[in-house]
């Protein structure tokens, strides 16, 4: 079944390249790996060798793509400059930060306005990302999305 072979069966972080991480910067990762792993959808640009392996790294400012068949056979490498979505990174951690100082003390309305802020931005940052990759992968908005939330979720610091 092609769905079967147009996704991602497993997704590594390097090491190395993540910056120090608290106990809450750690949680998040974890959990943007499983929402990632749970559901989504991704193809190689003129390939049909899925499903896929994919191994991330940071390093200099890019995020390194690389993607192997399931028997481990690299399939493609992608260096991709994160300034595209430097921006979106920066007011995405500021509206996370008001979100969760919100969560503490302020009134549900307000929360709730965050909140929809949040996923707005976090649906442009997902369609961002889509479009970025667009030439070498394919992938929808919600793969996007939950790939986002792992880009962020490696930059975050303790």
């Amino acid at each position: 079944m092609s769905g079967d072979r147009n996704r991602l069966i497993d997704i590594t972080l390097d090491e190395a390249s993540l910056p120090p991480a608290g106990s809450n910067a750690e949680h998040e990762r974890r959990i943007a790996l499983f929402d990632l792993k749970e559901a989504n959808t991704f193809t190689v640009v003129g390939e049909d060798r899925g499903p896929y392996l994919l191994a991330l790294a940071l390093a200099d400012g890019r995020l390194a793509l690389d993607v192997s068949d399931e028997a481990g056979q690299r399939v493609r490498t992608h260096h991709m400059a994160l300034s595209p979505l430097r921006k979106i990174i920066k007011d995405y951690a500021i509206i996370c930060e008001s979100y969760h100082a919100a969560i503490r003390d302020a009134p549900p309305q307000q929360i709730e306005a965050i909140d929809m802020g949040r996923r707005g931005l976090h649906n442009d940052a997902g369609g961002a990302l889509v479009k970025a990759l667009e030439d070498k992968f394919t992938l929808d908005l919600d793969t996007g999305r939950r790939l986002f939330t792992l880009i962020y979720a490696m930059h975050q610091r303790g």
